[in-house]
């Protein structure tokens, strides 16, 4: 809506995980390069961890497409409220599997004889499962069992959990010890520091068309940073709707006001503001 008042050519705060718009900071860079390193040396199991909103997604879309260039086939799991049964299925549909879905056995069946001609051709495949933290221990089970799958060289199936900071904790409980110890590779998400939140504004609205940034001003810039406490999820959403707000008031600068009606708006709970404690 506010496109065409700020110069925009896309909006560059939307909340999908758009690779587009992937700020490379250095954290993000390394779990990148991990995620595809694990890949490419069939290292088997690789867990992403991060809070909500630091940018999990986004990291598996990137991947994605690195996948999909280097024509490696991956199956992708999003709804983790899954029995063992529909996870087999939902893996034996992704893969295009030649088996009943339906039945675990030919799906082990179909997905080893699949893994085995990748292997002969030097080549591998991956499984994607998002939201991991909330799979039951079953399931999780089939899970850590597929990484059974392997010859001289290294592991048929490379297996990336993404979850939330749940899922290491429900890595550490007794019962998962077998699982946990297979994960060869950690990568972990933060939240972004103060000059990072600045440099991801800054970067989203360049790639969106607006390369010299002053639409927030520094210290509006810290103010959005300390009350979004560095979630480039929570970042966007502030964003955006301080952009909506701007545009309506027919200002091309943000102030401290209309982050006071967003940050309401939107209910986000922080301390009192210092710059208002400066102002009083």
């Amino acid at each position: 809506m506010y496109k065409a008042f700020f110069g925009l050519i896309s909006n560059p705060f939307n909340l999908s995980p758009d690779p587009a718009f992937l700020f490379r900071s250095p954290q993000h860079e390394e779990a990148l390069a991990n995620l595809i390193y694990g890949v490419q040396s069939r290292k088997g199991f690789i867990a992403l961890t991060g809070e909500v909103g630091t940018g999990k997604t986004t990291m598996l879309e990137c991947l994605r497409d690195h996948l999909d260039a280097h024509q490696t086939p991956f199956a992708f799991v999003f709804n983790s409220r899954l029995t063992p049964e529909q996870f087999f299925e939902m893996v034996a549909y992704d893969f295009e599997l030649p088996c009943s879905r339906t039945s675990k056995t030919e799906v082990l069946f179909a997905l080893n004889a699949m893994l085995l001609d990748r292997a002969n051709q030097n080549r591998t495949a991956a499984l994607i499962v998002d939201e991991a933290h909330n799979l039951d221990w079953n399931v999780l089970e089939e899970i850590r069992l597929l990484g059974n799958l392997e010859n001289r060289r290294g592991k048929l199936l490379q297996i990336i959990l993404s979850g939330q900071p749940e899922l290491d904790r429900k890595l550490e409980q007794s019962e998962y010890r077998q699982l946990r110890q297979r994960i060869a590779l950690r990568c972990r998400l933060r939240a972004f520091t103060a000059s990072e939140t600045s440099q991801y504004i800054a970067t989203r609205l360049s790639r969106a068309g607006l390369r010299d940034q002053k639409v927030f001003p520094a210290d509006i810039l810290l103010e959005i940073h300390r009350r979004t406490e560095g979630i480039p999820r929570v970042i966007n959403s502030v964003c955006d709707n301080m952009m909506l707000t701007a545009f309506a008031m027919e200002r091309r600068v943000t102030t401290l006001e209309m982050l006071d009606e967003v940050s309401n708006d939107l209910q986000l709970d922080y301390p009192t503001s210092r710059i208002a404690e400066l102002r009083a």
